[in-house]
Formats: structure tokens, C-alpha cells, sequence
């Protein structure tokens, strides 16, 4: 169940930087947004974030972590799958709504810990997520504009965006049936 989280975490991560980053550089050469314009937008998507986060808050209150990363899973999908449509013009929604998906899922995998693996081992799971984390956030970015390189454009990335978002899917699926406490990592 670790390895499933750390996986999660990895994919959540490459995913979070890679659009945060390369958001306004696809707008620009995969729809023909303007520079400045395409700058602008890629804003949205930290403002789905933090709007998101604020909600999330509240939402916790009505909605288990599972439920949480399952909506904002769901909401990111929603959002990758807006940006998918030719043109720039709904490319405001798809980066606010991949914005507002990825909002609950980050905290929602650190606060279900402790109930996955117990009080003890949480801290340690805790730390091996944070490692799947960095890595995803520190190798994926690059990795994506390395297939669109020669052309100056990206011809893989709604594919890899799309296996990063179904193996995080997949590995929070693995983990939920798995209500009782791990004994070790």
C-alpha cells in the first residue's frame, strides 16, 4: 500500500508542476494563444489551486479524503479534457478547472495517512510520499518538453498527461479497499 502512495503522490506531482509550468508554452504552440495572453491564463491555474484549496476546507466537513481525491481527480480530468478541444478559447476553464482538481488531492493523501497506515509508521509513509513527490515534481517538467523538442511543439504530452492521471487513479483505487493498517513500509 506505500508503494501505491508513493506512486500516487509521484504522478500527483509530475502533474501539479508540469501544468503549473508548461501551461502558457502549450497554449502558445498547441492552440496559437498570444505570449501575453497565454502568460495571463496559465495564472488561472494557481488560482484554481488556491481557490480550490480554500473550498476544499470547508468541503472536508461533508466529504471523506477518499471522496476528496476522487473529486479532485475527477474535476482535473474534466479540465485536461477542456483543453483538449482545438482553439484557445475555453482554455481559461480547462486551466481553472485543472486548477480547482488538483486542489484537494495533495492534502487529502497527507491526512488520510495516519488512518492507512497508523499513528507510527504515519511520519515514515509520510516522508517516502514526500520523496515520490519531489521526484515527480523534479523529473517530469523537463521530460515533457524533450518529445516536442525537434518540432517546437508537444506531441506526446496529452498522452503522458494522460498516463500520469489514470496510474494516479488507478493506484488511489488500490489503496482504498485497503482500510486496515499497514504493520510496515
Amino acid at each position: 500500500m506505500a508503494r501505491e502512495t508513493v506512486a500516487m503522490f509521484f504522478c500527483y506531482n509530475a502533474l501539479e508542476t508540469t501544468a503549473g509550468l508548461w501551461a502558457s508554452s502549450y497554449l502558445v504552440l498547441v492552440h496559437k494563444v498570444p505570449a501575453e495572453r497565454a502568460a495571463a491564463l496559465a495564472g488561472l491555474f494557481y488560482l484554481g489551486i488556491t481557490a480550490g484549496r480554500a473550498v476544499s476546507g470547508f468541503l472536508t466537513e461533508w466529504i471523506s479524503d477518499d471522496g476528496m481525491i476522487r473529486l479532485g481527480t475527477g474535476i482535473l480530468a474534466a479540465g485536461f479534457l477542456i483543453l483538449l478541444f482545438p482553439g484557445g478559447g475555453h482554455s481559461q476553464a480547462g486551466l481553472l478547472l485543472m486548477g480547482l482538481g488538483c486542489a484537494p488531492i495533495y492534502p487529502s493523501v497527507i491526512h488520510s495517512t495516519p488512518s492507512r497506515f497508523g499513528a507510527e509508521l504515519s511520519q515514515a509513509v509520510i516522508g517516502v510520499q514526500m520523496a515520490g513527490a519531489y521526484i515527480g515534481s523534479s523529473l517530469m517538467p523537463p521530460f515533457f518538453w524533450i518529445p516536442g523538442r525537434p518540432s517546437g511543439s508537444f506531441p506526446c504530452i496529452h498522452i503522458i498527461f494522460l498516463v500520469l492521471l489514470v496510474v494516479m487513479a488507478l493506484m488511489h483505487q488500490r489503496i482504498i479497499p485497503g482500510k486496515h493498517v499497514q504493520t510496515s513500509l
